[in-house]
C-alpha cells in the first residue's frame, strides 16, 4: 500500500490516503476532498513540482508521504514560497492567467525542493538532474535545501562521484565489448592457421585464450598489483591473451601490457616454486617420521 497526502489550494487541511494502485488513490482522494469529476476537470498533481502522475509504475516508486494537490477548472500548479523564494513551505495552484510563462522555475530549484521534502527522492533523479545540481553554486543549493554549506558541498561531491562511476562503467562495458570482438576475430584467425591447437581443444584440453571475464578485467584495470589478486588459472589466462586485444580491453599501451603479462608470469612461477618447496618439505617430514623408532 502506498501512503500519500492530498490537499486543496488555500486549505490547511491535509488528508492521508492509502492505496494499492494509482486508480484507487485517485478515487479515494477525490472522495475525501468531496470532488465530483463529472462536474468539471479535476486533476491531482505532485505538490512539489506539479507533475501529473499517470503511470502506475511511477506512482509506486514515489516515496512514502508524497503530497498531492488538487487542481480544478482552469487552475494550474505553481510554487508558493516565502523568504524570497528560498523557503518552500507550501505548494499550490493558481489561475492560468497568473502564471508568468516567460520566467519558468529553474530545474535545479524543483529538484532542490524535492530533496528538501525527502532526500530519498534522489533515487528518482536522472544523470541530467545530477549535473543540474552539481552546476549550482554551493551556497544557493544550501539555501534551497536548507542544509549547511558543508553538507551541500558533500552532496555535490557525492553526485559527481556517482556520475563518474556511471561513466566509468559505460566505458568499461564498451571496452569489454571491443575486447571480446577482437578476441573472437583473433581466435577465428588462429583456428584457421593452427590445426594443432584445434585438435587439442577437441580432445578436451581447456583453452586459455578465451576472453577474460569482466571481473578479471576490473581487477586488471583497478588494482596497482593485480596479479596478487588473481588465481593461478586467471594468471595463466592473462599470460595467454593476445597483447593487442588486452591493450584494447584495458585501454593501456603496449609497454604496460608487456609488463603486466610478465608480472603475471613471474607471479605464476613464484607460486609454482612455493608449491614445489612445500611438497619437498612435506615429503622430507614424512620420511623423517617413518624413520623414527
Amino acid at each position: 500500500m502506498k501512503r500519500c497526502v492530498v490537499s486543496v489550494r488555500g486549505s490547511r487541511q491535509r488528508h492521508g490516503v492509502a492505496a494499492a494502485s494509482l486508480q484507487e488513490f485517485n478515487e479515494k482522494a477525490l472522495k475525501l476532498l468531496d470532488v465530483d469529476p463529472a462536474k468539471g476537470p479535476a486533476t491531482l498533481v505532485l505538490a512539489e513540482d506539479g507533475t501529473i502522475v499517470e503511470d502506475e509504475d511511477y506512482f509506486l516508486c514515489l516515496p512514502e508521504g508524497t503530497e498531492f494537490v488538487l487542481l480544478t477548472g482552469n487552475k494550474k500548479w505553481s510554487p508558493s514560497s516565502t523568504d524570497g523564494g528560498t523557503m518552500w513551505l507550501t505548494q499550490e495552484s493558481v489561475e492560468q492567467d497568473d502564471v508568468d510563462s516567460s520566467n519558468p522555475l529553474p530545474r535545479w530549484k524543483v529538484l532542490a525542493a524535492q530533496l528538501r521534502q525527502n532526500l530519498s527522492n534522489i533515487i528518482l533523479f536522472s544523470e541530467a538532474d545530477f549535473q543540474a545540481l552539481i552546476d549550482v553554486q554551493t551556497e544557493d543549493l544550501s539555501r534551497e535545501i536548507a542544509i549547511p554549506v558543508v553538507k551541500a558541498e558533500m552532496l555535490k561531491s557525492t553526485l559527481q562521484g556517482l556520475l563518474d562511476r556511471r561513466e566509468e562503467e559505460r566505458q568499461s562495458k564498451e571496452l569489454l565489448e571491443l575486447y571480446i570482438k577482437a578476441m573472437n576475430k583473433d581466435g577465428t584467425e588462429e583456428a584457421s592457421m593452427d590445426e594443432t591447437d584445434s585438435e587439442a581443444g577437441r580432445q578436451g584440453e581447456p583453452s586459455k585464450k578465451g576472453p577474460l571475464s569482466s571481473s578479471v578485467i576490473t581487477i586488471l584495470r583497478g588494482k596497482r598489483a593485480p596479479y596478487l589478486s588473481l588465481s593461478n588459472e586467471q594468471l595463466e589466462a592473462v599470460c595467454a591473451q593476445n597483447p593487442e586485444a588486452l591493450s584494447m580491453a584495458l585501454n593501456q599501451g603496449a609497454e604496460h601490457i608487456e609488463n603486466l603479462q610478465a608480472a603475471c608470469a613471474e607471479e605464476l612461477q613464484k607460486r609454482s616454486e612455493q608449491v614445489q618447496c612445500m611438497n619437498s618439505l612435506s615429503s622430507a617430514s614424512q620420511a623423517k617420521r617413518q624413520n623414527l623408532p
